[in-house]
């Protein structure tokens, strides 16, 4: 076997690296025992001496195998390697502490010496130890990258930093770390010094030449995010950010986990722990149909429900080019002639029942609506078709076949409506309490506000605007909304169908309402162009602020810290979409219509009003 061999190499320095710990072991031994007498050798007992420096080349080779300390099991420096290191000095210590006491007079040494030796043997262990480390991370120490700031000197940074700085290949270069905490003022960190909190940041850029702010606050809330990225961008510096804390909870935080900011992060929508894998047990094997499957919230569902091992996952829609859409996300490629995509309107109600008893749903995701507030205003009848009629035929199709649950997705908008799109998912929510009372199966709502990234969102029109080079419109500079992410959304609609009670809604606390001027300031600043910004005035329809309840609507949570639970009054018998008067619903629906706004039929936008 050559020298060159990784495994000669490898015992090459273990051998090493144990001859000088004996070296420094027997160094600690001379240097005690010429303290013990001021420096003079002439008291020393050299034959005594020899026989313990004989002992220890046997005692401490035989103590450090036993704890594995130069077999590789440790990292080099590391604290482990420390602990082991410890234990084989005292044992060795020990010994020797053992054998002088025992051979009774005249002593091989001074009983004083063994213990000091161990403590000065064990310093020159140290030293060794770290200059092999600090020679091992200059080596790997990057060269090139973006000079980087990392604010947040806590573990997530520090350990973002040493992954930085132990990755020759790293696209980031640290130069400087930043933190509000004023005990870490002169902090310095593998020799990246502090450099100040965020007032600091416009100076530690210039001095650094620094490009690019991470920052490494998992657990930071929305201001503090914002903030900092309006500061950083004004010292021209590009921001990102590290993952959620919840998703680096059981991990070490490195290079891979930096990512771009998003509008999630600033405006701190954090994913609040459903516990879903705990209680989705009534999807294992059974079979599931999901309404607008092609949708934001349907594909959603989709994606997550196949993760809870259905018997059938149905995926229904209108939209045959979502249906195409959503197939090739799950799977990969466009399966349109298999029976899980299922092209319908939720309009056809005698569709939907021939459908319903031949594929009899176990459980039925309602996620189908028209959702556009401003459209929905101009045509009020389209929105009274699909959310409120459309509900209904799912309804009676669902519980006809005796589904065990039953969940409508509405809208926060449903709470003291003011506009079509709340008015008809306010009459779904009541729909499905009437139902539910016929029903052995739990039929109930779920509502939320405003979803980020979903389709036709108030995001997708600013980075519309963004990119044409604006200007971005604003209905009014205080109107506010809620926001929730899409994982977030649906995390809840399964949920719902396990904790909640048949009839009622489920509403989830969604933070603070978020300014949706400050929404379109970060989406500007992110884009790093100059966009003006227009403000239209609020239309016909639309609130300044949402509510999440309605009036006379109780905030009680029994099961879930951050859910809600809403009683959903049931129509009244006798009211023409009663599921007892299901059969004469087509015949009235334009005079209810007409007599619920208190005008004529013929005035299609009555609904609103």
């Amino acid at each position: 076997m050559t020298m060159s061999h990784p495994g000669a190499r490898w015992r090459l320095v273990r051998c090493a690296v144990l001859l000088l710990d004996l070296l420094s072991l027997q160094a600690g031994l001379v240097l005690a025992t010429a303290a013990r007498y001021d420096g003079s050798l002439e008291p020393v007992d050299a034959r005594g001496l020899l026989v313990v420096l004989a002992l220890t080349v046997f005692v401490f080779p035989l103590a450090s195998s036993m704890v594995r300390l130069h077999q590789g099991r440790y990292a080099v420096g590391s604290a482990d390697e420390l602990k082991a290191l410890a234990v084989a000095v005292g044992a060795t210590a020990f010994v020797v502490l053992v054998v002088d006491v025992g051979l009774g007079s005249p002593r091989l040494l001074p009983l004083s010496v063994p213990a000091m030796a161990s403590i000065v043997g064990f310093v020159l262990m140290i030293g060794l130890r770290l200059a092999i480390r600090s020679q091992r991370e200059g080596a790997v120490r990057p060269r090139t990258g973006q000079p980087t700031l990392i604010f947040g000197a806590g573990d997530a940074g520090e350990q973002l930093l040493r992954s930085m700085l132990g990755d020759p290949a790293s696209p980031y270069l640290p130069v400087g770390l930043l933190d509000d905490d004023p005990e870490k003022r002169h902090a310095r960190i593998r020799g990246i010094r502090m450099m100040g909190g965020r007032d600091s940041l416009p100076a530690a850029a210039a001095a650094t030449g620094a490009e690019v702010l991470v920052i490494a606050l998992p657990s930071a809330g929305s201001e503090l995010v914002r903030d900092i990225s309006r500061r950083a961008h004004a010292a021209g510096l590009t921001v990102k950010v590290l993952p959620r804390f919840e998703e680096v909870l059981a991990r070490r935080v490195g290079i891979r986990d930096v990512r771009d900011i998003d509008v999630a992060d600033l405006l701190g929508r954090r994913q609040i722990d459903t516990d879903v894998g705990e209680i989705a047990d009534y999807l294992l094997g059974k079979r599931v149909l999901v309404t607008g499957a092609g949708g934001s919230i349907g594909a959603e569902l989709c994606h997550q429900i196949s993760g809870f091992g259905p018997a059938e996952l149905l995926m229904l829609d209108r939209d045959e080019s979502a249906l195409h859409a959503l197939q090739l996300r799950m799977f990969g490629e466009a399966r349109l002639d298999l029976p899980q995509a299922i092209l319908a309107d939720i309009r056809d109600a005698e569709a939907l029942q021939t459908l319903f008893a031949e594929r009899r749903p176990d459980v039925v995701f309602h996620a189908a609506a028209l959702k556009h507030v401003n459209m929905l205003e101009q045509y009020p009848d389209e929105g009274w078709k699909t959310n409120v009629l459309g509900t209904r035929n799912v309804l009676a199709a669902a519980t006809a076949v005796g589904v065990t649950h039953f969940i409508n997705v509405s809208t926060d908008k449903a709470a003291d409506p003011v506009n079509v799109l709340g008015r008809t998912k306010r009459m779904a929510e009541q729909l499905t309490a009437s139902y539910a009372e016929l029903s052995d199966g739990r039929l109930l709502s779920v509502r939320f506000g405003n979803v980020l990234g979903s389709r036709g969102s108030v995001l997708e029109t600013f980075a519309a605007q963004i990119s044409r080079g604006g200007p971005v419109t604003i209905t009014d500079p205080e109107v506010t909304r809620y926001f929730m992410t899409i994982p977030e959304a649906v995390q809840l609609v399964i949920q719902a169908g396990a904790i909640g009670a048949a009839g009622e809604a489920l509403v989830l606390d969604m933070g603070a309402p978020v300014r949706i001027a400050d929404v379109a300031e970060q989406l500007i600043t992110m884009e790093g162009a100059h966009i003006d910004v227009r403000y239209t005035g609020l239309r016909p329809g639309e609130k300044l602020h949402e509510d999440l309840f309605g009036a006379g609507e109780r905030d009680t949570r029994p099961v879930h810290p951050l859910i809600s639970h809403v009683p959903v009054p049931a129509l009244e018998p006798g009211h023409p979409l009663h599921p007892a008067t299901v059969r004469a619903v087509e015949q009235t629906t334009r005079t209810y219509a007409g007599r619920a706004a208190g005008q004529p039929v013929r005035d299609r936008r009555s609904v609103a009003r």
